[in-house]
């Protein structure tokens, strides 16, 4: 097919020289009629052109067509290369749209992380708080009783001295000296049976 094409494509060329050289020739010519020898040089130019065409396209056709269909092949090539390149790029975005889906899920799984962490520490904080508030509540209570239990022991003290006072006080008033001088032998009696 591609000889084929060829061959008429070489016999139009040849057709359309041929038709152009008689109408230049008619021209030429101004009174229509041609003389033989401007007639046997158009002829012989003629056929000098197509022979050259004829060689030309004889020696040329295969590299022409050779460099035609290696530049053919080059851009079906580029072609096939681009195709990859593209299904390539396709991929690495897809690839890259994936790893941004996975990023946002692992954003949202450490903010829930965080969110967690931050509770418990919450509550880890309130416990302690609550345990310390304890703590001080128990030491306050102690230190309360402790102070109570030394005003009572002090309280008893001053209640004691101050009945001692009042006792002495009463004793003083009341007591006559008959009752002076019975204590004073009372108390040698006691200190002479100890002995």
């Amino acid at each position: 097919m591609k000889k084929t094409s060829w061959k008429k494509t070489g016999a139009a060329a040849l057709s359309v020289l041929v038709a152009l050289s008689l109408a230049a020739a008619a021209n030429a010519s101004g009174d229509g009629a041609i003389p033989r020898e401007k007639l046997m040089d158009l002829l012989w130019r003629t056929m000098n052109f197509a022979g050259l065409v004829i060689i030309l396209v004889f020696f040329l056709k295969k590299p022409f067509a050779d460099g035609l269909s290696s530049r053919r092949e080059g851009i079906k090539d580029q072609l096939e290369a681009l195709e990859s390149r593209k299904a390539e790029a396709e991929q690495l975005y897809k690839e890259a749209e994936a790893k941004l889906a996975r990023l946002d899920d692992e954003v949202n799984g450490i903010i829930a992380e965080a969110v967690k962490q931050g509770e418990a520490e919450k509550a880890k904080i309130i416990a302690d708080a609550e345990r310390n508030a304890g703590d001080i509540k128990r030491q306050a209570e102690m230190a309360v009783a402790h102070e109570l239990a030394e005003a009572k022991t002090r309280l008893k003290g001053e209640i004691a001295e101050q009945a001692v006072l009042l006792a002495e006080e009463l004793v003083r008033k009341n007591i006559q000296p008959a009752d002076q001088s019975r204590m004073v032998e009372l108390s040698l009696d006691k200190v002479g049976g100890i002995q």
